[in-house]
């Protein structure tokens, strides 16, 4: 009886052991990334609060769209759809500098938080890895504010869309002009294009630096995030009388043509805009940032490991 006993307990001591290996790569990054949205509620609730603001912003002009419309009619095409146009316009470009703003700031505490409240002490206990850790950090900036803000920037102007052709309706215009310079199906798969490509791929580097300042930083990451690069652009300067640094962060920010060709002035989401997937994808700087992000992922990941609690 007693062999027995102690052979039940050994075997659930053994699937006691055996439990967390069981659990997949796949829930494990899951289950991270699920924690960091429950920890940082802002990655999610300042894209949408921007997006009811820029709503009632444009909500508190609609009304007077009919002579606005009516206003429009003389114009040229080009003026008329600039014009028509430029509240969809508005709602995206204020979600995406709210997305990119929320990025930095996370990207600044993700690791460096953890180890000021001490409770990297804890996470570490759990049996997730330091690489899932990191990666599931990254994948906040890289492929979750981009998707979000892309969902709420489409919803808004749907909405806003919706509430123009009624208030178009009610005023007994026509809404045909209205949806003929649109084109939204067309401009979101643009804007879908942009923020994946560019604030995704394109800037990797970029979050990813931010990432590695948050691990090292014993405080203020903030400063040690931007005033290198600084001191980098004003020490070439001085030495050399160049500005190769700072072009080169002029590129990597701005990526101006390297996804698409739009027209100057206009947003990435312009119906006219060209999109050049092919030359994105064989462009040297494209795989030089995601080897450049990669290798600040591992210093990460290596000092996440060896870090501890500030």
């Amino acid at each position: 009886m007693n062999t027995q006993s102690n052979a039940m307990a050994q075997s659930s001591l053994e699937s006691q052991m055996l439990a967390p290996a069981a659990i997949s790569a796949t829930q494990r990054m899951y289950w991270s990334v699920r924690r960091e949205l429950w920890e940082n509620p802002s990655i999610y609730v300042a894209p949408l609060a921007v997006g009811g603001f820029s709503f009632f912003a444009v909500l508190l002009g609609i009304f007077h769209l009919p002579e606005k419309m009516r206003a429009t009619a003389g114009l040229d095409p080009m003026k008329q759809h600039d014009a028509i146009t430029q509240p969809y316009d508005f709602v995206a470009a204020l979600v995406m500098a709210t997305a990119m703003i929320v990025g930095v700031f996370y990207c600044l505490d993700a690791l460096y938080g953890e180890r000021r409240d001490r409770s990297v002490l804890f996470w570490k206990s759990l049996p997730v890895s330091d690489v899932t850790t990191v990666l599931a950090k990254a994948s906040i900036p890289l492929v979750f504010l981009p998707l979000f803000g892309f969902a709420i920037t489409v919803a808004t102007q749907l909405m806003v869309l919706l509430l123009s052709s009624a208030v178009l309706g009610a005023s007994g215009q026509s809404v045909a002009t209205l949806w003929t310079h649109l084109y939204l199906f067309r401009t979101s798969l643009l804007l879908l294009y942009h923020l994946l490509t560019i604030h995704g791929l394109w800037w990797a580097p970029l979050w990813c630096w931010l990432l590695l300042v948050s691990a090292w930083a014993r405080r203020a990451p903030i400063l040690w995030a931007f005033l290198p690069p600084f001191a980098l652009c004003y020490l070439e300067k001085i030495a050399f009388n160049t500005t190769h640094f700072i072009a080169l962060l002029r590129y990597r920010f701005a990526g101006n043509g390297m996804e698409a060709v739009t027209a100057p002035g206009t947003m990435p989401m312009n119906p006219m805009t060209h999109i050049t997937p092919g030359q994105f994808l064989i462009s040297p700087g494209l795989w030089i940032g995601l080897a450049v992000a990669a290798i600040f992922l591992a210093a990460a990941v290596r000092l996440r490991r060896y870090q501890g609690p500030i």
